[in-house]
């Protein structure tokens, strides 16, 4: 364990944190920034002389479960995280279910892209985020989950790239392993399992396949067919991937889609 690069991370963080970021009243004046190592130590749930040994460089290996108390302490975002358990020679412990918040900037973005449908996927594939374009498009996305969708007969397979039903059963499968233990993870994988004989035979193929560049040909109720390109950037502190809907430059699906983005914008005023 790289013990002065844990201690120095540990003091960098608590003195870069303010007292109203943790939840502590501003008090007196302070003679150093940050928080004091009494107020991490108070906050971890643990004594001072033990959070300053770790400060310190001395001691013995931190367990997981002081590495989680600590850095819920200096409120570290999760890149943060798991650094520290990385610093102390540990392996931070998982989430118990996907994440379905999206990050502020990342709903920022969906809404800086008007003539773009982009959709926020957890990693079980449910829809946390989309823009008014993708519901223009896609139809109402609350409570949507893409995997129940291509597989339990809600989407036209004629319009699907085949690659992504391997896709989604490499990502699920991730997910399962991840967070073992959440009931809605598990109940989806059940369905899939009863309803879909081709979710089956991939599962026990266990494919391992990369999001990427996708083409789509859907049926628009309005618009006619269209030929969409899809393409994936993912959020890896969050498990989340965003899907980008564009057409190609020029291209009558591109014009269609520069009509229903009006009309999206009109709507939501």
């Amino acid at each position: 364990m790289p013990r002065t690069e844990l201690a120095r991370f540990l003091r960098d963080r608590r003195e870069a944190l303010r007292p109203v970021d943790a939840g502590l009243p501003p008090g007196r004046r302070r003679r150093t920034p940050g928080l004091r190592r009494e107020e991490v130590a108070e906050l971890a749930g643990m004594s001072v002389d033990y959070y300053a040994r770790l400060e310190q460089g001395r001691g013995p290996r931190p367990s997981p479960g002081v590495l989680e108390a600590v850095g819920g302490a200096l409120r570290l975002e999760p890149a943060e995280r798991i650094h520290l358990f990385r610093l102390a020679g540990s392996t931070p412990q998982a989430p118990s279910a996907p994440t379905r918040r999206v990050r502020p900037h990342v709903a920022g973005l969906l809404h800086r892209m008007p003539g773009t449908a982009a959709v926020v996927t957890a990693a079980n594939y449910d829809v946390v985020g989309w823009n008014p374009l993708a519901a223009a498009l896609l139809g109402p996305q609350e409570g949507r989950n893409l995997a129940r969708r291509r597989f339990l007969g809600q989407d036209v397979s004629a319009s699907t790239a085949p690659e992504f039903s391997e896709i989604v059963v490499t990502r699920l499968r991730g997910a399962a392993v991840r967070y073992p233990h959440d009931a809605a993870l598990n109940r989806l994988l059940s369905d899939l399992r009863e309803g879909s004989e081709e979710f089956r035979e991939l599962w026990a193929r266990n494919p391992v396949r990369l999001p990427g560049h996708q083409v789509k040909t859907p049926e628009h109720p309005e618009l006619g067919r269209l030929r969409l390109n899809c393409d994936v950037l993912a959020v890896p502190e969050d498990d989340q991937q965003v899907v980008f809907i564009t057409a190609d430059p020029g291209s009558a699906t591109e014009r269609a889609l520069r009509q229903l983005a009006a009309r999206a914008v009109v709507s939501a005023t």
